[in-house]
């Protein structure tokens, strides 16, 4: 299914504090394609493609490999909920900043004509299968990711992701157990 070309396997758990966190892809389409198609419209048709037929960017996963990314994971259950395993694997804190998470104009339309927040569909929708990964601050993260948060120490609290240093209320994506 794959080759690691001689490197190492990049890892859930290698994640530290002082990281960045960037991902790769777009988020939120296809949970945002899934509400339109669920009310019975099929427009706006990219979001309802990306529902059906997602584009993982396949080619990022060794880029960031390459660029020495400390862990990854793609992004098939919510933002929130991928970056937990990350969090728990590595015994970190992740915070993710709102204001910098890509929000296409799709989705804002689509939100607006549903009365929805569209950061709801890209932190807790799965199924684009973005990639995100830490990198160390050293590292020039490489094209096609995006900057959209940081790695902390988790103290004396619990391993968590936090959205612009709040714990996420809510739902936080797919849950295989419930």
């Amino acid at each position: 299914l794959g080759n690691l070309d001689g490197r190492e396997p990049v890892l859930r758990s290698g994640a530290r504090p002082g990281h960045v966190v960037a991902m790769s892809g777009r988020l939120g389409y296809a949970a945002a394609g899934l509400s339109v198609l669920s009310r019975g419209f099929r427009s706006p048709r990219r979001l309802v493609e990306a529902h059906r037929r997602p584009l993982p960017p396949y080619d990022s996963g060794p880029l960031a490999a390459t660029a020495r990314a400390t862990s990854m994971i793609d992004v098939s259950d919510g933002l929130v909920a991928d970056l937990a395993h990350v969090a728990h694997s590595s015994d970190v804190v992740i915070n993710l900043e709102s204001a910098l998470l890509p929000i296409g104009d799709s989705l804002v339309d689509a939100a607006a004509a549903f009365t929805l927040d569209p950061l709801s569909w890209v932190l807790t929708g799965g199924e684009d299968h973005a990639l995100v990964a830490t990198f160390p601050l050293d590292v020039v993260v490489p094209a096609g990711f995006v900057v959209v948060g940081s790695v902390l120490d988790r103290g004396d609290g619990d391993a968590q992701v936090l959205v612009d240093g709040r714990p996420y209320e809510g739902v936080t994506g797919h849950d295989h157990f419930r």
